[in-house]
């Protein structure tokens, strides 16, 4: 839909509350009575958005954990770290508006919206923590918590993500370093 892709574009780049209605009306070449008739609000168009980026989200890591096969636990990981930094560069816009200030302010006061970032990011913690599980099912990874381990990893990579989204430093350049220091960090 027009309307949620421009409105994406638009929050990621301008934040929610430097986003108007009628600016999205312009470049989406949606009227705004339209807009209006598929969201009550601009709030509701935000959740809207959020629902759909956890959607594309959860459907690009399912499809890759479906179509991957990994040797071992720790392989695992090192993919899901691949496959991560691989998706926020193809979903760049996306990645940024989680990252800007205003879901998680949004999100104080709106439980629908942090039920959203919630699912988000506990769907992308998962994906690391069902790889450490494994691991230590198959004895390439240590006894450790899995679910704090997966949490440590996770905040490695967004972090190397966040500073590429915001052009500060390029996360390929960072890539055998994060990956490295994940090994060393898990493996037996």
């Amino acid at each position: 839909m027009d309307i949620l892709r421009s409105a994406t574009t638009l929050f990621a780049r301008k934040g929610f509350k430097n986003t108007s209605m009628a600016e999205l009306s312009q470049v989406s070449g949606v009227a705004g009575g339209t807009i209006f008739y598929h969201f009550k609000s601009k709030e509701d168009l935000f959740f809207a958005i959020l629902a759909d980026v956890k959607d594309k989200i959860l459907t690009g890591f399912e499809q890759y954990f479906r179509e991957q096969r990994h040797e071992n636990g720790l392989k695992m990981v090192e993919g899901a770290i691949t496959f991560y930094l691989d998706i926020a560069g193809k979903m760049e816009d996306r990645f940024l508006l989680l990252q800007r200030h205003d879901p998680h302010r949004l999100a104080e006061a709106h439980p629908v919206c942090r039920q959203h970032l919630e699912t988000v990011y506990n769907c992308l913690v998962d994906i690391f923590e069902r790889a450490i599980r494994t691991g230590q099912k198959d004895g390439t990874i240590r006894k450790l918590p899995a679910r704090k381990t997966a949490l440590i990893i996770f905040s490695m990579v967004d972090g190397i993500v966040r500073l590429d989204t915001f052009k500060l430093y390029e996360a390929s350049a960072l890539y055998h370093e994060l990956v490295a220091a994940c090994r060393r960090m898990i493996r037996v």
